[in-house]
């Protein structure tokens, strides 16, 4: 008799590209490791039609204030990272996604969770409590540094964290040592595996293998590209570029009507950033989490150009203090950070990059992986639980909130 597969489901959402792409990273090395005994299933609750409006819509508000408001989105982001407003968020969120949490779990029948996005927990832990149904419940944070402490849910099974940085923050917020474990942020496990040289990447992407190779990917968050790309097009020495407009259509659009002095190798939107990485000699990119963790894992330096202050500020300064990339933020320093990299045969570039390989962790999804799986095989560990059942009880009856049991079990709205 064939035993019945264990089934893990991943938890994410679409503010930013980094959760997802971490939680696809998961999924893949699941189904590479574990496709005979284990089925993934990869849910953003927040595409629940039964979700709130403005959680709803996250993804577009958050590229709203970052385009227009940069001051309140780090001020909101600031005021929330303290104590007493945390927890009033976390209530806020238990009461505002309980029921679309509870349905997913009850559908899906998860062996084990595991969450790319730091607003599920709570919910998660409530519904826990309520059912008496304990799922191991795996974190995957998603920044380098400077953590937002909501990330940090005490009554997690683990919370998987990608330096010893944020797991000190862990520690800090009463996580213990046994719940924290640093893996890296899980990057396409195809990182770990090809073994092509730079020279093998780029014949197969159509790319010269004699000259300096800037690769440069952008998007309506990313500011000042054009600029920076203006610099490195009338810098004067052999270099060829690859610029990624990251579907915007207006910045595409643009490149294609620059006047260029170099090899310029132009794409609307791709899906082998990673492999690209591999191929260059360094990349220009905003301070996301994903594209730095991205970069690290290929050992591909950066010269970062742009950060959103606040859940950005610490990747830059991860990337800097650790000699893997400069900080230029501006036109001048763009010029003056190129030309110490490239002289004495590039010597300060490839150090950038020895540094950027060491740092770097290719098999953070692999890690992750044999530790859902190993925890949908073993069982939840962690039976602590943020509320009593009688406090979410009165919690849900306060705010019309259906806790009981339905007849109807739901599966995701869209």
């Amino acid at each position: 008799m064939t035993a019945q597969k264990k089934r893990i489901l991943i938890l994410t959402a679409d503010a930013g590209f980094g959760h997802r792409s971490a939680a696809n990273a998961i999924a893949a090395a699941l189904n590479l490791n574990f496709a005979d005994t284990c089925e993934t299933v990869v849910l953003n609750p927040l595409e629940d039609r039964r979700t709130p409006f403005f959680l709803r819509d996250s993804g577009t508000d958050y590229d709203r204030l970052i385009q227009n408001v940069p001051e309140l989105y780090r001020f909101g982001y600031d005021a929330s990272d303290t104590t007493v407003t945390s927890a009033i968020v976390e209530s806020a969120l238990t009461v505002l996604l309980y029921e679309v949490i509870r349905d997913a779990v009850r559908y899906n029948q998860p062996d084990a969770i595991v969450s790319t996005y730091p607003l599920y927990q709570s919910p998660l832990e409530a519904y826990f409590t309520m059912s008496g149904h304990d799922v191991p419940l795996l974190t995957v944070v998603t920044d380098l540094a400077n953590v937002h402490r909501i990330w940090f849910n005490r009554t997690v099974d683990a919370c998987l964290v990608p330096t010893t940085i944020v797991r000190d923050q862990a520690l800090h917020f009463g996580l213990s040592e046994e719940q924290v474990r640093v893996t890296g942020i899980p990057v396409n496990p195809d990182l770990a595996s090809d073994q092509r040289s730079r020279a093998e990447i780029r014949a197969a992407l159509g790319w010269r293998s004699d000259l300096t190779t800037v690769l440069a990917v952008g998007s309506k968050r990313v500011d000042r590209l054009l600029d920076t790309l203006n610099v490195l097009n009338h810098f004067g020495a052999p270099l060829q570029l690859a610029v990624v407009a990251g579907k915007d259509l207006e910045l595409y659009t643009a490149l294609e009507e620059l006047d260029w002095h170099v090899p310029a190798h132009l794409y609307e939107y791709v899906t082998n950033v990673p492999e690209m990485m591999r191929a260059a000699d360094c990349l220009v990119c905003k301070a996301g989490g994903l594209v730095v963790t991205e970069a690290l894992a290929a050992g591909c330096p950066m010269l970062l150009i742009d950060v959103i202050a606040g859940q950005e500020t610490g990747n830059a300064e991860y990337v800097v203090a650790n000699g893997a990339g400069d900080l230029a933020q501006s036109d001048m320093e763009v010029l003056e950070t190129f030309s110490h990299w490239m002289q004495n045969d590039g010597l300060l570039l490839k150090e950038r990059a020895q540094t950027a390989a060491k740092l770097g962790r290719p098999r953070a999804a692999l890690e992750v992986a044999e530790l859902a799986y190993q925890a949908a095989l073993r069982g939840r560990l962690s039976h602590r639980h943020a509320f009593s059942r009688p406090t979410l009880i009165d919690l849900f009856n306060r705010n019309k909130v259906r806790w009981g049991d339905t007849k109807d079990l739901k599966s995701p709205e869209r």
